[in-house]
């Protein structure tokens, strides 16, 4: 019998609820969960309210690999997957590409797999994506929608802390004008990422902002302002003001269409000046030497996860050349706990790349058992 051969899966639904107070004002209720929920339609549920899935996969030699899934997980789906890998052994298929087809669930089981296999190899993960071109990843802090009378103090308190760049969320409702002069005043030197999730509709509505914020001076960049298929309006959008424009390429939004060749459609089109990439570790890997290979800086993104899910982050991070810009790897400043027994490393701006074989983590099976909602195990 092989080795690496996967007998077991017990997998941990988790619910982690945000800090009070870190997500946005006290005074807004503006959910972020862009997908819908049930027949809930996206935008309605805010994203700590939905369950997570963190998997404990064990192979014949006794190593365990861990992985976690995106929020608001499909049982059926997860059953179906676990039913295809269980009695399959590692050396069966490229870890490029599993034999299962590709859902937001692809992610987090592939995740366990990389942590496994390294772990088996006495390789790091990052060690399989070809190898670290730096151990350091550059991280900024977070903040969904704030009022201008708060977010000075709030930019201020995470420059303080070492941060250099800080990430909003926003929509036509917000003062950017005023947040960007406020931060300016309270935190001089500090880079925004303003990022509208498309919800500033047209190029009208931006062009205005635009014009109001660049010549203040801390606009990093502006992340999907306008609907994602609208790409000559983003390359208009980038010769018309001095603020770089960004695409958001999220895979695990299958829902909404979003695909690895959206990368190649906006390089094409000369309609960004750089990229946010979500995916798993293959996937991110192949959309990060599509920008390397056109000189274009990007970060990883995240859907504000646990420890498990950043860790892979940063390996991914390590080993892409041109991933230069501020990763969203912030779960542990939002949510109450990672779930890690030790924490990610994190020296603002930076977070260090982990030590150790596979992932380089483990669970704290304290805060597992505190957090969890009901537990399923599946083997052989």
């Amino acid at each position: 019998m092989s080795k690496l051969k996967i007998s077991k899966f017990t997998c941990h639904e988790v619910m982690v609820p945000a800090l009070k107070g870190v997500i946005a004002s006290d005074s807004l209720d503006k959910p972020l969960h862009k997908l819908p929920v049930g027949a809930k339609v996206g935008w309605s549920v805010q994203f700590d309210q939905l369950p997570k899935l963190i998997l404990e996969m064990e192979l014949a030699n006794g190593v365990t690999g861990l992985g976690e899934l995106y929020r608001n997980h499909d049982w059926n789906q997860v059953e179906n997957i676990i039913s295809m890998l269980l009695g399959m052994s590692l050396d069966e298929f490229p870890l490029q590409k599993l034999p299962i087809v590709y859902s937001r669930e692809y992610d987090g089981f592939e995740c366990a797999i990389y942590d496994a296999y390294a772990k088996a190899h006495n390789l790091r993960v990052v060690d399989l994506l070809g190898g670290p071109v730096r151990n350091k990843i550059k991280i900024g802090a977070w903040s969904s929608h704030r009022t201008t009378e708060e977010i000075g103090d709030w930019a201020a308190q995470y420059y303080g802390q070492g941060y250099d760049c800080i990430k909003f969320k926003t929509d036509l409702e917000d003062n950017i004008l005023g947040w960007c002069k406020e931060i300016d005043a309270y935190a001089p030197g500090m880079k925004i990422i303003l990022d509208p999730n498309e919800r500033w509709n047209s190029s009208f509505e931006t062009r205005k902002r635009i014009e109001q914020i660049q010549e203040i001076g801390n606009v990093l960049c502006l992340e999907d302002p306008i609907p994602r298929w609208q790409l000559d309006e983003y390359a208009a959008l980038r010769n018309f003001g001095s603020i770089p424009i960004v695409l958001h390429v999220s895979l695990p939004y299958v829902l909404h269409g979003q695909r690895m060749y959206n990368t190649i459609q906006a390089i094409q089109k000369q309609a960004v000046d750089g990229f946010n990439f979500n995916g798993g570790a293959a996937h991110f890997r192949q959309m990060a030497s599509i920008a390397d290979a056109a000189e274009l800086p990007y970060w990883h993104g995240s859907e504000i996860d646990l420890g498990i899910l950043e860790a892979m982050y940063i390996h991914c991070c390590a080993a892409s050349e041109r991933c230069i810009w501020p990763s969203d790897i912030f779960g542990r400043m939002i949510r109450e706990h990672d779930l890690l027994d030790s924490p990610l490393g994190i020296e603002p701006p930076y977070i260090n790349l982990p030590l150790g074989p596979g992932l380089g983590v483990s669970i704290d099976q304290d805060a597992l058992k505190e957090y969890t909602l009901q537990s399923k195990e599946y083997s052989i």
